[in-house]
């Protein structure tokens, strides 16, 4: 059967829409501090008297957030005549406060730097200083100077998960993907040992990256984390068409769809058709009923497609309907019998049926018999079925134990795991 062609837009909008955020994202948990003290270390300084009068206005005008007043102030001053190297860095330091408090970041960038290069400040202080700066440089778009203070400030002990983050921002606005690679795992890395979530974002940019350089196993590992970090139905979406472009057997395409139909993530009229034609092969009518059901009824069916979707339909209907009847017969022979492929049959028949319930009966007795031809897709509708019932810890055992399953596809197997993770938790 032939599988539609998968097409990966080269900046998705909802990566470029995070990536063009950079500017807004590195203000995060961004604060000027104080006017610094000067260093205990040197020897004290003072102001000179020719312009105690203006940065005493100054001061006072800072204290009560009266900033463009501290800046007239701070302005006079810097005009004075005789003023020295200690007075031109306080100058620069009360006007990168204020200015900073103004959302004047260029302005800010410069008296900072100028105040940085003079040599006052204490060697926290310059820290502070050269980290703030990491963040105005990069929120004033200046993405290279941004890089080399941010590579200060990695070296620090002070150094944040968020500030590795915005490293790899700063490196994807440069289109130096691979410096945005060895960045964002820098960041990962630092969220898990102050023991937090990594950015989502961060993954975004290792996705884009990769799809830009048309890596898929690499696109693959970055949805992975992402769908670990979010369980969103779009990234469940583009790892299973990512999956499933390449595979060619028609049992482990139909177990990746059951996964996409059962993430929520199956999105295209044309995957519910295919999904269900494999069904009807696979001799499972009923379940592929409730699915072309599902797909008529959620919108996504395209007028070209109803006609043809309807007659399909009709015809799995009466092949569901002779099951149900069967249902009685087929239970009574498969409970006489001592193998468990008839178990495991009746399983899947419940299934479709929606009797959850006698699935799971069916599907643990037919695996405790043994002897079953296809041991994963037992398992695969074991777990669907008590994930059904929001039995999740034992649906979570039942895919769990795919890996038991000799010959099973590496691919299904990964996704399953995936899945395992994540089955019981909301889809977003």
């Amino acid at each position: 059967m032939s599988h539609s062609t998968i097409e990966f837009r080269r900046r998705p909008a909802r990566l470029a829409a995070a990536s063009g955020a950079v500017v807004m994202l590195a203000l995060l948990g961004l604060a000027a501090f104080a006017p610094s003290a000067h260093a205990a270390d040197k020897p004290a300084q003072q102001i000179s008297r020719a312009i105690a009068k203006e940065m005493t206005a100054a001061q006072k005008a800072m204290q009560a957030s009266q900033w463009s007043e501290a800046l007239k102030d701070l302005d006079e001053a810097e005009g004075k005549s005789g003023i020295n190297a200690f007075d031109k860095f306080k100058i620069h330091d009360f006007k990168g406060f204020a200015e900073f408090r103004l959302n004047k970041y260029k302005e800010a960038e410069a008296d900072y730097e100028a105040a940085l290069a003079s040599g006052e400040y204490s060697a926290e202080e310059a820290a502070k200083t050269t980290k703030l700066l990491f963040r105005v440089t990069a929120q004033n778009q200046q993405y290279a100077k941004a890089l080399e203070y941010g590579k200060q400030v990695a070296d620090s002990p002070t150094v944040t998960p968020d500030d590795l983050s915005i490293m790899a921002q700063l490196y994807y606005l440069q289109k130096d993907c691979k410096n945005t690679v060895v960045w964002a795992d820098k960041a990962v890395a630092g969220s898990k040992k102050a023991g937090e979530a990594p950015k989502e974002n961060i993954y975004q940019f290792k996705l884009q990256c990769a799809s830009d350089a048309g890596d898929t196993p690499a696109m693959a590992a970055a949805l992975y984390d992402l769908i670990r970090l979010t369980n969103k139905t779009s990234y469940w979406n583009t790892l299973i068409r990512i999956e499933r472009q390449d595979e060619r057997d028609d049992h482990n395409t139909l177990m990746i769809y059951r996964i996409m139909y059962d993430t929520g993530s199956m999105n295209a009229d044309t995957d519910y058709i295919e999904m269900a034609q494999l069904l009807g092969d696979a001799s499972l009518p009923g379940e592929a009923e409730a699915v072309l059901e599902k797909a008529m009824s959620s919108g996504v069916m395209k007028d070209e497609h109803k006609e043809r979707t309807t007659r399909l339909l009709n015809a799995l209907k009466a092949r569901a309907d002779t099951d149900k009847k069967s249902l009685p017969n087929l239970d009574a022979e498969a409970s006489k019998n001592p193998a468990g492929q008839l178990d495991t049959k009746l399983g899947e028949v419940y299934f479709g049926a929606g009797d959850y319930q006698g699935a799971v009966t069916a599907l643990n007795r037919g695996i405790g018999k043994g002897s079953i031809k296809a041991l994963d897709e037992a398992y695969v509708y074991l777990g669907r079925s008590q994930a059904a019932l929001k039995d999740y810890p034992d649906a979570k055992k039942a895919f769990q134990s795919l890996k038991t399953v000799p010959n099973i596809s590496a691919r299904v197997l990964k996704l399953y795991e995936l899945y395992a993770d994540k089955v019981g938790q909301p889809f977003t």
